[in-house]
């Protein structure tokens, strides 16, 4: 039988450059067989320093201002069409993950797409999205890293109604896996829209609206209501462009929330930290905002919440808010009013009151319609 057992040779192989004395280890304390003289790589550093090398599929950062780091994510039909109207206004971080293409936007690159393979589509039917979602989390974790890169927060956008948005609960595990390896200083925020009435009276259709929403409640999130969308835009608009120009309005209103955040006023400014302390209180999130034309009003306060309340895609509050922001933009005008800057004070009080904690910002901005204020009320129970 042969003896398998290594036996050192007693020359080195003529490939290795080592001495003899060197290559005898029964002679030779181990650490000088391996003895290395760093100025043997110098060479290394008169060629410059290393530099990360970029990912090719990573997307370009966002144009639009914003206090936090963070992207969009669009789950289905209906939140892929939302999602579209924060790519367009400048929010190139945005990711649409759909089962089917045929429901892709037009107009949206494929750099932004993230297709489920083998899926074309769900039929409505939400259990079959969330398992299908189950057995690809990892093509999404893939391209929200790829694609992605670090990003501190996620606002994912959903449609209820369809199966492929309303099963988005199933990749909650794939979003906070990904923020975590990322060492992410935020979390995800969802916005899920909530079928008009009509559409509601098809029970696959509630059912699956409602089974989002309450997927979604053990979160920070907001649920735009369709239906109030379209009473607030009847007569204005034909119902072509009915649904696009509420999702770049509802677009427009939240980036406007995220740019003022990063914005220094000579008043008073609404921070990140600000914003983060909304944005981390679980529950319902309500977003709204008004114009006022007559500031000198002694009701100001009054006029801002309840045109906020009235003028908002989503549903008016039932309870109080644990935490809140109310944004006033002004013209140079109307902070250099004596009387105006005191009703200013007092409407910030007054909605303040109404909440648990307000956080408040005053902007200095000209050309504007009138006093512009954009109200969130956070951590809403119902």
């Amino acid at each position: 039988m042969a003896n398998n057992k290594w036996k050192q040779p007693d020359k080195p192989p003529p490939f290795l450059f080592v001495d003899k004395e060197e290559w005898d280890l029964s002679q030779q304390p181990f650490e000088k067989v391996r003895t290395t003289n760093m100025s043997d790589f110098d060479f290394v550093d008169h060629y410059g320093e290393a530099e990360e090398v970029s990912n090719e599929d990573q997307l370009p950062d966002n144009e639009t201002g914003s206090s936090l780091n963070c992207a969009i994510i669009g789950v289905g039909g209906g939140g892929g069409k939302m999602a579209k109207a924060f790519l367009d206004i400048g929010f190139n971080k945005t990711l649409l993950i759909n089962t089917t293409a045929k429901d892709i936007p037009q107009g949206v690159d494929e750099q932004h797409v993230v297709l489920i393979p083998d899926a074309d589509g769900i039929g409505k039917d939400v259990d079959l999205g969330k398992a299908v979602f189950d057995a690809n989390s990892a093509v999404v974790e893939d391209a929200l890293r790829t694609k992605l890169g670090n990003v501190d927060w996620l606002i994912v956008l959903a449609g209820g109604g369809g199966g492929t948005g309303s099963a988005v609960a199933s990749l909650h595990e794939v979003f906070t896996r990904y923020l975590k390896s990322t060492q992410a200083d935020g979390d995800v925020v969802y916005v899920a829209s909530r079928p008009t009435a009509q559409e509601c009276l098809n029970p696959t259709i509630n059912k699956n609206a409602l089974s989002l929403i309450a997927d979604v409640s053990e979160h920070a999130h907001i649920i735009i209501d369709n239906e109030k969308q379209v009473k607030l835009l009847r007569g204005k608009v034909g119902m072509l462009g009915m649904f696009p120009l509420a999702n770049t309005a509802f677009a427009k209103l939240l980036t406007q929330v995220l740019r003022l955040s990063s914005e220094q006023s000579p008043i008073q400014s609404f921070d990140s930290k600000d914003l983060a302390r909304c944005l981390n209180t679980k529950g319902r999130m309500f977003i709204g905002s008004t114009v006022i034309t007559d500031p000198a009003s002694p009701n100001l306060g009054s006029m801002i919440l309840q045109n906020c309340l009235k003028r908002s895609p989503c549903q008016q509050p039932t309870s109080r808010p644990k935490t809140g922001s109310l944004l006033l933009v002004v013209s140079q005008d109307m902070v250099s009013d004596p009387e105006i800057s005191k009703h200013l004070d007092a409407a910030i009080s007054y909605v303040g009151g109404r909440t648990d904690t307000l956080f408040a910002g005053v902007y200095v901005k000209e050309n504007l319609p009138g006093l512009v204020a954009i109200l969130t009320m956070n951590g809403l129970e119902d």
